[in-house]
């Protein structure tokens, strides 16, 4: 099934609107270039239950429809909780990259990690960049995100994709052909500050200190009532 997002990319000195079909959705699991991080990120699921991966990294095929670019997306309980991860688009012959969040059900994890990234949204920002922009200084870019839980916000993640695999190397792990066209790819997260933990709401963002430029998304999660 394709889905469409709709972004505002920037570069050149000018913006323009981009409506991107999306028809492969595709989330890189345990994608740490640091295998010291990687490992304290596996441990940090393995706390809440989550079996270790045979291989890393891994990749997950889900529902484009998953993919969210509202300000609120509906969960199930109180167990899930979101990640900030660059996200690279293929538009035609052009390779776009925003920031998203994968937002995943740690309960269901514990049993099934592809089911648990299966039952919630993945919110996406709706501003990207041209990645020829930004690929010169790839690991100068900075993924911020931060939770709000009970009403205090706090600083979740921070730190800049230098500790992930590139996005070169993702696309090649992919296959020979790398991130086809109509394909999004969530590229990885960072370890959180503080360890796991969900709340009402989430921001995440994707820093460029070379352009001088951010860009930022926030989303609310509404909890759905469940029956007895």
């Amino acid at each position: 099934m394709r889905f469409r997002l709709s972004f505002s990319v920037s570069g050149d000195g000018a913006e323009k609107n981009v409506d991107v079909p999306v028809d492969t959705l595709i989330v890189a699991g345990w994608a740490g270039r640091d295998l010291d991080a990687v490992e304290h990120h596996i441990a940090e699921l393995a706390a809440l239950g989550v079996r270790r991966p045979s291989s890393t990294p891994c990749f997950y095929r889900l529902a484009p429809a998953l993919l969210s670019q509202g300000e609120a997306i509906d969960v199930v309980g109180q167990t899930s909780s979101g990640e900030a991860e660059c996200v690279l688009l293929r538009h035609g012959d052009e390779l776009l990259v925003s920031v998203g969040s994968d937002h995943t059900d740690r309960e269901v994890e514990a049993y099934g990690v592809t089911v648990s990234k299966q039952v919630c949204a993945k919110p996406v920002a709706r501003e990207a960049w041209r990645f020829a922009d930004v690929a010169a200084h790839w690991d100068r870019l900075a993924l911020r995100s931060w939770v709000t839980q009970h009403g205090e916000r706090r600083l979740y993640q921070d730190g800049t994709v230098a500790s992930l695999l590139s996005p070169q190397t993702l696309m090649a792990k992919l296959g020979p052909h790398g991130l086809p066209a109509g394909a999004a790819m969530f590229c990885g997260t960072l370890a959180a500050i503080g360890g796991v933990a969900g709340g009402e709401r989430f921001e995440i963002e994707l820093h460029d200190p070379v352009l001088g430029r951010t860009l930022r998304h926030s989303y609310a999660t509404q909890v759905l009532a469940i029956a007895d």
